[in-house]
C-alpha cells in the first residue's frame, strides 16, 4: 500500500511538472505568432525585439528549471498575483461601488447590523480575508508581521464602514496597496540570495555535464528531465480544444442569430475540424506539438503490432521517436507552417500520406524478422503464423488501396509519383519476405539437406535489393526535379544528400562486397575435394557445423574436416578458419599435396587414396606456410550479417538456429 502510494505521489508530481511547464509554450507561440508593427523609429524598434527577446527568455529559463525550481517560481508568481489581486479589488471597491445605494438584505437572513451588514460587502471582505491568507502562507510571513499584512489589505473596507469620502478611500486604497507592493518587494529581495544559488547551481551542473558528456547528451538529458514531448503533447491538445469550443461557440451563436438550426450538420463539422488543422500547424511549436501527437499514436501503434506478432525486440519499439521525426523533417521541407491556410491542409494531406507509406515500411521491417524466424524454425502452430501473415498481408493490400484512391483523385505530380513509387517498393519487399518465407517452409518439409535452398534465398533477396535500389535513384531524380523546378529549399537539399549516401552509395557498396564475397567462398569452396558415393559412406559420421549426416557430397579442408558444401560455405562468410581446429581453410592449386583421408574424429577410410589431399601437416607446417593472400572475406564482415552463434540442425527434432533473416544479400537493409 505504501508503495502504491508513493507510486501515485510520484505520477501526479510528473503531472503537476508538465502542467507548470505548458505556459511557458504558449507565452513563447504568443510572442512568435504575434503581429508585429514596424516602430517609426529604431528606438522603437529596438524597444519591441528587446521586449520580444526578454519574453522568450524568461520563458526559456522558467521551461527549463528543475522541478523544485519550478514549484518555487510558481509559489511566488501565485502570492504575487494574489497581492494584485487584493490591490485592484480594494481600489475598484472604493472607486466605483456605493454599497449603501444597493439592497441592504442581510447576510444568511440576520439583520443584526441595519447599514453595514450587506450581502456584497461581506462578499468582498470575504474574498479579500482569503487572498490575505494565501498571500501570507505562499510567501510564508511571519506571524506578526501576517496580521499588519491582513490589516492592510482590510483597511479599505473599513473606509467603506465608517463612510468616509471617496477622494479618501481612494487614497486609503492606494497607501494599502504601495505598503502590500513593498512587503512583496522585500520579501522578494530576501529571495534573491536562493536564486543566485539556483541559478549558480544549475550553472556549475551544465559546464560540469558539457565537459564530461557534451552538448548532445546535455540536451537529450535536459529533454528528458523536463519531459518535453508530453509537455509539447499538452500544449498542442490543450490549444486545439480551447480553439475547438471557441469555433462551437462561435458557429452556434452566429447560426442562432441567423435563425438557422443550431446542431452541428456534416458539412459545418467538417469545416470546423479543417480550421482546427489548419490552426494546429501555423507555427514551429504547433508543428513540434502535433508531431509529439502522432510519436505517441505511433508508439502505441508499434506496442500494438508487437505484441499481435509476438516480437519481443526492443530495436523495433522506436516507431514512436522514427515517425515524429519523419513528420516533423516534411513540414520543414514544405514550409508546412508558413503556407496560406488552404494551401497548408493539402500540403498535410499529401505530408500524412508520405508519413503513412513510411509507417508501412517500418512495420514491415518489424514482421519480416518474426516471419522468417518462424519459417526457419519450423513453427508448425498456425496460431503462431495467422497473425504475422495477417500483417504482411495488410502491408500488401494498404499500398494498393492507397495508390487506388490517389489515383483517382488527383493527377500525375512529383507527390503522387513519390507515393506511388515508396508503394510499389514495400508492396515488392513483402513479395520477397513471403517467397522467402514459402522457401523455408518447404524446406522443413524435406528429410534431407536442400543444398540450393541458400542459393534461392540469395537470388530472391538480391532480386528485391537489386529493385529497391533501382527505386532509390528514381526517387532521387524525383527530388531533384522537385528541388529545381517546384520547391527547392536547403533542408530538401540536405535530405537528398542524406538519400544519395545512405539509400544509394552505401546500398550498392556493401551489395557489391556482398556479392565479391559470395562469389570468392563459392570459388575457394569449390577448390577444395569433394567425396561421394562409397567413400562417403564408409566416414560414419555428421557435419560438425549442423550435424547433419551427408546424403550426397562433403568437401574435405586442407586440415582434414569435411563438412556439408553448403555450411562450409555460410562459415566462411564469418571468418576463413575452420570451425574444428580453426587452420586455413583455402588450398592453393599450387600448394596441394596428396594426403590420407581422414573423418571428424581422425577416423581414415580404409582404401583411400584421393588425389588432391595434402599429408597431414603440423601446427609448424601451417605456420610456415603463411597466411592465404586470396584471402578477400574479412574485408568487411559487416556487410555480412551472420552470426556464429546461429548454427543449428536443419532438419530433424532439433529446431534450426541459423538465422536467414539477415542474409547476406539483406546487408545492405531493407
Amino acid at each position: 500500500m505504501a508503495s502504491a502510494n508513493v507510486r501515485i505521489g510520484q505520477q501526479a508530481l510528473a503531472v503537476l511538472d508538465v502542467a507548470l511547464r505548458v505556459p511557458c509554450i504558449f507565452i513563447i507561440d504568443a510572442i512568435f505568432n504575434s503581429y508585429y508593427q514596424p516602430a517609426t523609429g529604431w528606438a522603437g524598434a529596438a524597444g519591441n525585439v528587446l521586449i520580444r527577446l526578454l519574453g522568450v527568455l524568461a520563458a526559456s529559463v522558467v521551461l527549463v528549471l528543475s522541478q523544485k525550481s519550478l514549484f518555487k517560481f510558481y509559489t511566488l508568481l501565485l502570492a504575487v498575483l494574489l497581492g494584485a489581486a487584493a490591490v485592484l479589488m480594494n481600489y475598484y471597491a472604493t472607486s466605483h461601488v456605493d454599497f449603501y445605494s444597493a439592497y441592504y438584505e442581510a447576510a444568511l437572513g440576520f439583520q443584526l447590523l441595519p447599514r453595514s451588514g450587506p450581502t456584497l460587502w461581506l462578499g468582498v471582505a470575504v474574498v479579500q480575508l482569503v487572498f490575505g491568507t494565501g498571500y501570507i502562507v505562499l510567501l510564508n510571513v511571519r506571524s506578526v508581521l501576517a496580521a499588519l499584512v491582513i490589516l492592510d489589505i482590510m483597511l479599505p473596507l473599513w473606509g467603506l464602514v465608517m463612510e468616509l469620502p471617496v477622494d479618501v478611500r481612494q487614497l486609503v486604497a492606494v497607501a494599502s496597496g504601495l505598503v502590500l507592493a513593498l512587503n512583496t518587494a522585500a520579501c522578494l529581495v530576501l529571495k534573491l540570495k536562493w536564486f543566485y544559488y539556483s541559478c549558480r547551481y544549475v550553472y556549475l551542473l551544465v559546464r560540469h555535464m558539457y565537459r564530461i558528456y557534451g552538448v548532445q547528451l546535455l540536451v537529450e538529458d535536459t529533454w528528458k528531465r523536463i519531459r518535453f514531448p508530453d509537455v509539447l503533447r499538452v500544449f498542442w491538445l490543450t490549444r486545439m480544444t480551447a480553439q475547438a469550443a471557441i469555433l462551437v461557440y462561435v458557429v452556434r451563436t452566429a447560426r442562432h442569430g441567423g435563425g438557422e438550426q443550431t446542431y452541428l450538420t456534416w458539412d459545418v463539422f467538417w469545416d470546423l475540424v479543417s480550421n482546427l488543422i489548419i490552426s494546429g500547424c501555423d507555427s514551429t511549436l504547433t508543428v513540434l506539438g502535433m508531431s509529439a501527437v502522432i510519436s505517441s499514436i505511433a508508439h502505441y501503434l508499434g506496442l500494438s503490432i508487437l505484441a499481435f506478432i509476438g516480437s519481443t525486440e526492443e530495436e523495433d519499439k522506436r516507431l514512436g521517436f522514427v515517425a515524429p521525426v519523419l513528420f516533423f523533417i516534411l513540414a520543414l521541407q514544405t514550409g508546412l507552417s508558413g503556407l496560406k491556410p488552404e494551401v497548408r491542409l493539402m500540403r498535410l494531406s499529401r505530408n500524412m500520406c508520405l508519413l503513412l507509406t513510411a509507417i508501412l515500411h517500418f512495420i514491415h521491417g518489424m514482421t519480416d524478422p518474426v516471419l522468417m524466424s518462424l519459417s526457419a524454425s519450423q513453427v508448425s502452430s498456425f496460431r503462431r503464423h495467422f497473425p504475422v501473415l495477417l500483417v504482411s498481408g495488410c502491408l500488401f493490400a494498404l499500398p494498393v488501396l492507397l495508390c487506388y484512391v490517389l489515383w483517382h483523385r488527383y493527377i500525375l505530380s512529383t507527390w503522387l509519383f513519390a507515393v506511388t513509387a515508396f508503394c510499389v517498393e514495400l508492396c515488392l519487399k513483402v513479395i520477397v519476405s513471403l517467397t522467402v518465407y514459402v522457401l523455408f517452409m518447404v524446406d522443413g518439409f524435406y528429410s534431407v539437406l536442400w543444398e540450393k535452398l541458400d542459393d534461392y534465398v540469395y537470388y530472391v533477396r538480391s532480386t528485391g535489393n537489386v529493385i529497391e535500389f533501382i527505386f532509390g535513384v528514381i526517387m532521387f531524380g524525383n527530388g531533384a526535379y522537385t528541388m529545381v523546378f517546384e520547391s527547392g529549399s536547403k533542408i530538401r537539399a540536405c535530405m537528398m544528400c542524406l538519400h544519395a549516401y545512405f539509400n544509394i552509395y552505401l546500398q550498392a557498396k556493401n551489395g557489391w562486397k556482398t556479392f565479391i564475397n559470395r562469389r570468392t567462398a563459392v570459388k575457394k569452396i569449390n577448390s577444395l575435394p569433394e567425396i561421394k558415393g562409397a567413400q562417403l559412406r564408409e566416414i560414419e559420421d555428421v557435419c560438425a557445423i549442423c550435424y547433419q549426416e551427408f546424403t550426397t557430397s562433403a568437401r574435405i579442408t586442407l586440415c582434414h574436416h569435411y563438412f556439408h558444401a553448403l555450411c562450409l560455405r555460410k562459415w566462411l562468410y564469418i571468418q576463413d578458419t575452420c570451425p574444428m581446429c580453426h587452420q586455413k581453410v583455402y588450398i592453393d592449386e599450387d600448394s596441394r599435396d596428396r594426403a590420407a583421408f581422414s573423418n571428424n574424429n581422425g577416423f581414415a577410410a580404409p582404401g583411400d587414396n584421393m588425389d588432391g589431399f595434402a599429408e597431414p601437416r603440423g601446427p609448424e607446417a601451417a605456420d610456415a606456410a603463411g597466411p592465404n593472400p586470396d584471402n578477400e572475406l574479412l574485408e568487411d564482415n559487416d556487410s555480412i550479417e551472420y552470426d556464429e552463434e546461429e548454427w543449428g540442425t536443419q532438419n530433424g527434432t532439433t529446431p534450426i538456429e541459423e538465422d536467414y533473416i539477415n542474409d547476406d544479400t539483406d546487408s545492405s537493409g531493407d
